[in-house]
């Protein structure tokens, strides 16, 4: 098999293990053997293999001599680690999109949470719920790709699969936090619009607090 193949399989294995974990197929702090990831994500088990040190990078799992791979845990130490993470992604991110974006790329994204605010007010149907879900991690990937930082990027998803994590109690938007999670995200965007810098931050850094505070419970 060619070294792209290989790639290709580890990617596709990474993904399936992302995928069943916010799915709560895997959960956090399960044990599970490399037979079973075979078995859940139906990748050949040297994939698997390929995929293990990645993970492990990634702080994803963890290995336990002489029982297996431990999933990541979600524990206090995790919600204040991840959240100040993003706290300092995502406010660089901001800053940097509210100087450089295109006008018709703000107005974009300006003019389709006003139309799903508009019906969120009104109340939205399941399927109309998952695309706010959508639209609320595409604005933030969005932003941290405009930077053009690869690195950057490639830490933020991972940090953004163990926010989902935490928040796994769920992982969708929940009709009573669609309104708020848009108004939120419209106080960032009309602070794009106007250009104010400082604004955006701010607005971005009280959104990402909110959303600690949402999945710690308080």
């Amino acid at each position: 098999m060619s070294n792209a193949a290989e790639s290709r399989l580890r990617d596709h294995a990474y993904s399936s293990f992302t995928a069943r974990l916010l799915a709560k197929d895997i959960t956090p702090g399960q044990i599970i053997s490399q037979r079973e990831l075979v078995e859940m994500t139906g990748m050949p088990l040297g994939a698997i293999r390929e995929m293990i040190p990645r993970l492990e990078a990634d702080g994803l799992i963890q290995t336990v001599p002489k029982r297996g791979l431990q999933v990541l845990n979600v524990d206090l130490n995790l919600v204040r680690n991840a959240f100040q993470l993003r706290h300092m992604i995502e406010g660089e991110a901001i800053a940097a999109f509210c100087a450089n974006a295109p006008e018709e790329d703000i107005a974009r994204i300006a003019a389709d949470h006003r139309s799903m605010q508009e019906r969120a007010r009104i109340g939205l149907t399941s399927e109309e719920l998952g695309r706010a879900q959508m639209m609320d991690w595409a604005f933030h990937d969005h932003v941290v790709d405009a930077m053009g930082n690869r690195i950057v990027s490639d830490i933020h998803r991972v940090n953004a699969i163990k926010i989902r994590l935490i928040c796994n109690s769920d992982t969708r938007m929940l009709p009573d936090l669609a309104d708020s999670v848009l108004d939120e995200h419209l106080a960032i965007i009309d602070a794009l619009l106007a250009r104010d810098t400082p604004r955006a931050v701010a607005a971005m850094h009280a959104h990402v607090d909110s959303a600690r505070r949402r999945a710690l419970g308080m």
